[in-house]
C-alpha cells in the first residue's frame, strides 16, 4: 500500500507565479486604498478643528459631537492607512502570512471605537435635554454645511477603495457616521433659525448615535468574526466534504476541514482527504485544489493525503 502523503503543494501555474500574480493585483488595490484612506484622514482631522471651535462658539452638541466623532475618524483614517502602509511589507520567518491581518485588527478597534463615541453623544444629549444649552443657529449651520461638503467627499473618495475590504468598511462608515452628524447639525441649525426650538439639536444627536452603533455592530461582527478564525463567507464545510466526494469518485472520505481567512481577501483551508490506493497523491491534490478555487473561491489550501486510516489516528498503524 501506498505511505501516506502530506502534500501542499501547488496547482496550476505554479505556486511562485499564482503568489506572484495575487500579489500584483492585491499590492494594486492597497495602493488605492491607502492613498483613499490618507486623503479622507487628511481631510477630516483639517475640518475636525474648525468645527469644535465651531462648536463650542455656537453652543451646539450636534456640531460637538461631529467634531468628537471626527477626532476618532481622524485616529481611525490613520490607523487603517498605516494598516495597509503594514501590508505592503513582505512575510518572514516570524509572521509567515505578514501583516495583512493587521488590517483586521484595525477594523475591529474602529468598531469598538464607534461604540463609545455613540455612548458619549447620548449622555451628552440626555444631559442636553435636562438643562437645554442656547445655540447660535446662523453659526452652526455654516460650520455644518461646510462639515457636510468635507464628509462628501471623504466619502466619494473611500468609494473609489475596494468595498469588500473590511478596513476600508469601517473606514466608510465612519465617515456616513460624520456625514449624518452634519446632516443632523444643519437640520437642527435650520430648525433653531425657524422656530427656536433647542431641544432639536439633543434629539438628532440620539439618532444619529444609534445608526452609528448599527454600523459599528456589523463592522465589530464582521472583523471579530476573522480574529476568531471563523470560516470565510459562504463556507460550509460539510458542503465541502459533499461536492468533493460526488465529484473525485477515488475520494472515499475528507475530513479534517478547517477554514479561515487571514484578511476578507484571503481565505484558507486545510483538509484531509482519504483516497483510493490506486490514486496518486499528486493527481488528488490538484483536483481538490481545482475544485476548491473553482466552487469555494478559496485558492491557498493545504491537502494532506491518506491511504487507509488518518494519520492523526493514534491507533492507526505505521503504514497501511
Amino acid at each position: 500500500m501506498h505511505p501516506q502523503s502530506h502534500l501542499h503543494g501547488t496547482d496550476h501555474p505554479p505556486e511562485h507565479e499564482h503568489e506572484h500574480t495575487h500579489a500584483h493585483s492585491h499590492g494594486h488595490g492597497h495602493v488605492a486604498n491607502e492613498r483613499g484612506v490618507a486623503l479622507a484622514a487628511a481631510l477630516t482631522g483639517a475640518f475636525m478643528i474648525a468645527e469644535v471651535v465651531g462648536g463650542v462658539l455656537s453652543g451646539s452638541l450636534a456640531l460637538l459631537a461631529d467634531a468628537g466623532h471626527m477626532l476618532t475618524d481622524f485616529a481611525a483614517l490613520s490607523l487603517a492607512w498605516l494598516g495597509f502602509r503594514l501590508a505592503h511589507r513582505p512575510a518572514d520567518w516570524r509572521r509567515t502570512y505578514g501583516f495583512d491581518r493587521f488590517s483586521v485588527l484595525v477594523a475591529f478597534v474602529n468598531g469598538i471605537a464607534l461604540f463609545a463615541i455613540a455612548a458619549w453623544i447620548v449622555l451628552e444629549a440626555v444631559q442636553r435635554i435636562r438643562a437645554p444649552v442656547q445655540v447660535t443657529g446662523g453659526l452652526m449651520l455654516s460650520v455644518a454645511s461646510a462639515g457636510l461638503v468635507v464628509n462628501v467627499v471623504s466619502f466619494l473618495i473611500l468609494r473609489t477603495g475596494d468595498a469588500h475590504n473590511i478596513n476600508i468598511r469601517a473606514a466608510v462608515l465612519h465617515v456616513i457616521g460624520d456625514l449624518l452628524g452634519s446632516v443632523a447639525a444643519v437640520i437642527a441649525a435650520l430648525v433653531i433659525l425657524e422656530t427656536g426650538w433647542m431641544p432639536i439639536d439633543p434629539l438628532l444627536s440620539v439618532l444619529v448615535a444609534l445608526i452609528i452603533l448599527r454600523s459599528a455592530w456589523q463592522i465589530v461582527a464582521d472583523s471579530g468574526h476573522i480574529l476568531l478564525e471563523g470560516s470565510p463567507p459562504d463556507f460550509d464545510a460539510r458542503a465541502v466534504k459533499d461536492d468533493i466526494r460526488a465529484a473525485l469518485p477515488y475520494v472515499l472520505d475528507v475530513h479534517h476541514v478547517h477554514a479561515w481567512s487571514i484578511s476578507q481577501e484571503r481565505p484558507m483551508v486545510t483538509l484531509h482527504a482519504n483516497v483510493s490506493e490506486n490514486t496518486k497523491a499528486t493527481d488528488a491534490v490538484r483536483d481538490i485544489k481545482r475544485m476548491l478555487a473553482e466552487n469555494f473561491r478559496i485558492t491557498h489550501a493545504t491537502v494532506e493525503i491518506e491511504y487507509g486510516a488518518c494519520g492523526d489516528d493514534p491507533h492507526a498503524p505505521t503504514a497501511c
